[in-house]
């Protein structure tokens, strides 16, 4: 024997929603990682009725949240009035240039639509970061509307009425806390038995609060005070369990930007 001790395995939970996880996953893998996809949402598009939709020639901005966002809302429209293209002289907007370049790639979106975003140096990309990008226009936008899922922050759309803008909010999704079924936690179960902490990517409060729920329920509380995170926003840390003082050394949190760049930046920094 050589005496060598095996190497505990560097795990990687990645809980985005459904399909924003694979390219990272390959990523991480490549880097050394054992990547674990479980989305802790299910995200599910919402009807409305063509009455109640609100258009996008009836704003001067119209703030999506997410990538999800603007594709449920043009699918939503082409539904109601079939396809069209993005009326001239109506800003787009996201939190971050990764949404944004999602949001170029869409066939309503020409060339000459104007998508405002917080760039690729901003400190964040959040509603404080589109902001400040706003409050660099000539004059704030009169009428803006905000599409959304039904829960999300409201601190971007008060701040606008506050400044006395006219804001519509219209939800476009649903996120529902995501059932894993016991193949999913079967990987979960022989880390805790084995010692292992992963690292848990925690990209939403609602995804955190889904996550600890499902664990508590599996009777993996314990296990999951004890793993590691990295976070998109600094808010998120607080949606985090907390450290009891008999469980050794506090668990390891990151914080870092929303693209996969940072993302997987900070895994590796881990």
């Amino acid at each position: 024997m050589d005496g060598a001790i095996a190497q505990a395995p560097r795990v990687a939970v990645l809980t985005r929603p459904a399909g924003r996880n694979e390219a990272l996953a390959d990523r991480l893998r490549g880097a050394g990682w054992m990547p674990c996809i479980l989305p802790a949402l299910d995200i599910q598009p919402l009807a409305v009725a063509a009455a109640d939709l609100p258009r996008p020639a009836d704003y001067d901005l119209v703030v999506f949240v997410s990538g999800n966002a603007a594709r449920f809302y043009l699918d939503q429209l082409a539904r109601a009035d079939g396809q069209a293209p993005w009326p001239a002289g109506v800003m787009a907007a996201t939190v971050g240039p990764a949404s944004a370049a999602g949001l170029r790639e869409l066939p309503a979106f020409g060339a000459n639509t104007t998508v405002l975003h917080p760039g690729d140096q901003a400190a964040s990309h959040d509603s404080e970061a589109l902001w400040e990008v706003l409050c660099g226009l000539p004059r704030l936008p009169a009428r803006v509307l905000l599409v959304r899922g039904t829960q999300g922050r409201d601190w971007l759309g008060d701040r606008l009425q506050a400044h006395g803008v006219a804001v519509t909010r219209h939800a476009a999704y649903v996120r529902r806390p995501a059932q894993w079924n016991e193949s999913a936690f079967a990987p979960l179960r022989r880390w805790a038995a084995q010692g292992v902490a992963a690292t848990w990517l925690i990209t939403s409060g609602e995804g955190a609060d889904a996550v600890e729920e499902q664990l508590r329920g599996a009777g993996l509380a314990d296990w999951w005070g004890r793993c590691g995170f990295v976070v998109t926003h600094p808010s998120l840390a607080r949606r985090l369990p907390r450290h009891a003082p008999d469980m050794g050394p506090p668990a390891m949190v990151k914080i870092c930007l929303p693209n996969d760049e940072s993302i997987f930046q900070a895994f590796v920094a881990a």
